[in-house]
């Protein structure tokens, strides 16, 4: 059993993208600029924008951090998302999920510039990942990606087995994992909430995409020897043992699922990172794009 280490990969994409940044301050081009939207003050949301924050810094990018009241009436995040559509300087902008109820996050995701929509969740993006063109790809679908590229983890003919078909995971990585080239080329099964026989679909697979957060979902008789398993989850669980009164809880029961994988990913320290470091590349690319 091999770690898929989010942590090694993070920080190689990370470096790569650090030193992309590095020749172009020194060729004096523009830097690429990420600014993130945070609504209220959730404590998952809190941590993920912090280290999104803190990447920019260790990269030598420009953050913009805008955070807004989570009783703000919609008209207001419309109008912080247009300013920064119209800021010739921001090459990246993220809305930080999930929004107030009183929000529309269909609303807001389409408001975004599709040239600046660095998470991947515009129609248009979407649209074009569909097609297989050159876009912004989903930074978790992203990551998981260049997870599997780095560790050379073999996807042809392969059968993968998505649970969970949500816009943000789900879905996109379905489409990724059975688009025409490596990390690629696998025969995809997207599970969800109404999938009848689920634990004999599982059996069959050979890498499994757990993202549906329920903690601990994927158990080790669901898994059949020298899968690859990806666990997206991450849930804060209560844990008084913990200083900080949770854990942080994945999708699979890793510690009974892990000796019978060929790889699998820890969580923390897996895909979560991996996020982050797409979004780093999403936001370079951005930049170079829009400054040809």
């Amino acid at each position: 059993m091999q770690i898929l280490d989010g942590k090694i990969v993070s920080q190689a994409v990370k470096d790569a993208v650090k030193e992309k940044t590095s020749l172009l301050k020194a060729a004096g081009k523009k830097t690429p600029h990420l600014a993130a939207i945070l609504v209220g003050s959730d404590g998952a949301s809190e941590t993920y924008v912090a280290s999104k924050v803190k990447s920019c810094e260790e990269i030598g990018y420009t953050s913009t951090l805008i955070r807004l009241d989570p009783n703000i009436e919609e008209a207001v995040l419309i109008e912080a998302i247009e300013k920064l559509n119209a800021d010739d300087d921001v090459d990246g902008i993220l809305v930080q999920l999930p929004l107030p109820k009183q929000i529309s996050e269909e609303k807001i995701i389409n408001l975004i510039h599709p040239d600046k929509d660095v998470d991947g969740f515009h129609p248009m993006s979407v649209g074009k990942m569909v097609q297989g063109l050159p876009t912004f790809l989903p930074a978790t679908p992203y990551g998981i990606i260049m997870m599997l590229e780095h560790y050379k983890v073999e996807t042809k003919g392969k059968h993968a087995v998505v649970i969970g078909r949500s816009n943000i995971v789900g879905r996109p990585i379905s489409i990724l994992l059975n688009r025409n080239s490596y990390p690629g080329n696998c025969t995809v099964t997207v599970c969800h909430s109404h999938t009848p026989n689920l634990k004999e679909i599982c059996l069959q697979a050979d890498i499994i995409v757990a993202a549906l957060g329920r903690p601990g979902f994927l158990t080790a008789d669901m898994v059949k020897e020298n899968a690859v398993v990806v666990d997206v989850g991450i849930t804060r669980v209560a844990d008084a043992t913990k200083k900080s009164g949770f854990a942080i809880k994945g999708d699979v029961d890793y510690v009974n699922v892990a000796p019978k994988c060929s790889f699998i990913t820890p969580v923390p320290g897996g895909v979560g990172l991996m996020t982050i470091a797409a979004l780093m590349m999403n936001t370079y690319n951005a930049c170079v794009a829009k400054n040809k």
